[in-house]
């Protein structure tokens, strides 16, 4: 609780506990009211000098104006008719109950995101003459060397170039198992050093480290609206200033017409109570404060389980998928390869991975890394000439002067080589040498531990479609799919060919159904913007696909997209009930009210009570099942 929620706290106690002790207070007159003025004016003045702010700045309807309005003129009531003030301030006094409640749970999901934000660094360490120096990390250059010690967070995206460590990376993940690290290993900003003492050389500026794009991605989350949250501001827009017409309309009107048609007496006292009654019902702040309340708590609640939703928007489309497409390397598999054989070479073995590396040293692609580990030699570039990609192909090189051309199947009928077809199952990448077939390098992969998992889930969870899209072989492809349980496949796509069959499957997706795409490669960008939710592979993801991304998932872990779908249909669940709630509520109430059968007290319950309740309902989104 903090110093504000407490003082807000002590107001209420303490205008409550004068109310009660004013309830036998003897006199009568304007002593009374002069007494009762005291516990009004404690509980109440903020949301005085807040309508009166409104009126001053022509933004007159809100919740305050409806509130001042209201306990003024039933204070204004019980003076004329030397009646009781108890209602006016428990009106009052509720509303600010409400507020507390209100607060306090803005204040969970908060420290639930504000968790989240002490990941960020307050410095970074850089040797300098034997000695360890604290910098500010916005000051540390590509390729710099920091020293991580133990219990300290990592301040910048790099890879380990001494010392070994195990790493808390619950923050970013919500994995509570320590990772161990060693050196040559790629290290991520946020995580905190458990053991060891650890150099890391830095292959990010601050600014586009992981832990800033974390933290820029929640901080901007609840500045993207829902649909729901749209309609309900301008719901409130527009209902507020017409309860208050009519309101107006209660007090005067019917006893005009008693008077002037029917002749009988006016009693104004009795019809502006029922209209002050009225106002009191009419308040809006149920579904305006509970709604985005609601959204907040559920992105607080994802964000706290590893999965980062950037905005409440994106929670209401996430809510309606049935269809989930699947990029395979580095989504459902870990993007480790490893070199199995090589087949059909009539250079030695070593000679042609050699050439392989060389030719892909200009590339960062997990086939690429797995070619110059298998050479496990330094890459001497100034060998390497003339590189050409083609895209979805592969790439043709200068090596030593001899052209080296390294790809697949397209790329050997693109240079019209004849080549030898591989009966195993993995990449392949075959080779031609000056024009020559010089055989083939085979390459595996590994189907990430939850994979298999994660397909079940989502059709656990009322995905009716898993479809998988790869640049890799159909043998490859339909292996993988089979394992894991996917429904479809596409094999031997490009990057546009993957845009292409998205759009497709879009086509074909009921009116209010919606398709998510999951990938992490630069060339999964183009696909993860035009699908309906683009879901991004936090850790290990390339930051094009993190920028394009809707949802982020932090550990890259494949089960957490139906741990996604799950919180927002939670989220969504919660939204409805609290609009359906409250206007039901509040429409059966404002009936009453206008037939003067429902007196203040049913008003608090029916503004207050129905607020606190909702809020309460909302407060649920934080709190995430481990689905």
């Amino acid at each position: 609780m903090n110093k504000k929620q407490k003082k807000m706290l002590i107001r209420i106690l303490l205008a409550a506990s004068l109310m009660v002790l004013l309830h036998f207070l003897p006199a009568r007159g304007l002593i009374r009211f002069a007494c009762y003025l005291v516990p009004y004016l404690i509980v109440g003045y903020d949301i005085l000098l807040k309508a009166g702010k409104g009126i001053r700045n022509r933004q007159v309807f809100d919740e305050s104006f409806l509130m001042a309005v209201a306990t003024v003129g039933a204070m204004a009531l019980a003076v004329y008719e030397d009646g009781d003030y108890t209602e006016a301030i428990a009106v009052m006094l509720f509303y600010q109950v409400g507020e507390w409640f209100q607060s306090y749970a803005v204040g969970r999901s908060r420290r639930n995101i504000s968790e989240l934000m002490d990941i960020r660094p307050d410095y970074a360490n850089v040797e300098q003459d034997g000695e360890l120096m604290q910098v500010d990390p916005d000051e540390v250059p590509v390729g710099g060397i920091i020293v991580v010690q133990p219990g300290e967070k990592i301040p910048i995206d790099g890879v380990v170039t001494e010392g070994r460590s195990s790493l808390n990376t619950s923050a970013l993940t919500g994995e509570s198992v320590p990772r161990s690290v060693k050196e040559g290993e790629e290290v991520i900003s946020g995580c905190i050093n458990l053991t060891g003492v650890l150099k890391i050389r830095t292959a990010k500026e601050f600014g586009e480290s992981t832990v800033s794009k974390i933290l820029d991605l929640v901080e901007n989350a609840s500045s993207r609206k829902s649909k729901s949250e749209d309609f309900i501001s301008k719901f409130a827009r527009v209902y507020t200033p017409l309860v208050c017409y009519s309101a107006l309309a209660l007090a005067f009107l019917p006893p005009l017409v008693r008077m002037a048609v029917l002749g009988l007496p006016a009693d104004f006292g009795d019809w502006i109570y029922r209209a002050l009654t009225f106002l009191v019902i009419s308040c809006p702040c149920a579904l305006v404060v509970s709604i985005p309340l609601s959204f907040f708590a559920g992105i607080g609640g994802a964000s706290n389980a590893g999965v980062l939703i950037k905005g409440s928007n994106y929670m209401e489309t996430m809510s309606r998928v049935k269809c989930v497409v699947f990029d395979k390397t580095g989504t459902m598999t870990q993007g480790v390869f490893e070199v199995i054989d090589v087949h059909h070479s009539r250079m030695e073995r070593e000679k042609l991975l050699e050439y392989a590396a060389l030719a892909e040293c200009a590339s960062s692609h997990p086939i690429s890394k797995s070619l110059k580990k298998a050479y496990g030699r330094p890459i001497d570039r100034s060998r390497v000439t003339n590189i050409r990609e083609i895209s979805g192909s592969g790439v043709i090189a200068q090596v030593d002067g001899i052209t080296v051309a390294a790809g697949n199947v397209r790329l050997m009928r693109h240079l019209q080589v004849e080549y030898k077809e591989c009966r195993h199952v993995g990449t392949i990448v075959h080779m031609a040498v000056n024009g020559v077939y010089e055989g083939h390098i085979v390459i595996s992969d590994r189907i990430k531990p939850h994979a298999k998992e994660a397909v079940a889930a989502l059709k656990s969870a009322g995905v009716s479609r898993t479809v998988m899209l790869t640049g890799d072989t159909a043998a490859v492809a339909d292996q993988v799919a089979a394992e894991l349980g996917i429904d479809e496949v596409y094999s031997e796509l490009l990057p546009e060919g993957k845009v292409k069959k998205v759009e497709e499957l879009l086509e074909k997706r009921g009116e209010k159904e919606r398709l998510a795409f999951v990938g992490d490669g630069i060339n999964d960008a183009p696909v993860l913007s035009r699908a309906d939710i683009g879901i991004a592979m936090g850790a290990m993801g390339s930051d094009a696909a993190i920028e394009a991304a809707d949802v982020v998932l932090m550990d890259d872990d494949p089960v957490k997209i139906a741990k996604a779908i799950r919180i927002s249909r939670k989220c969504l669940g919660i939204v409805y009930e609290n609009i359906w709630f409250a206007i039901g509520i509040k429409g059966v109430c404002l009936l009453l009210g206008a037939l003067g059968i429902a007196n203040m007290w049913l008003a608090v319950f029916a503004d207050v009570g129905v607020m606190v309740l909702a809020v309460l309902n909302a407060i649920r989104a934080l709190f995430v099942k481990k689905f």
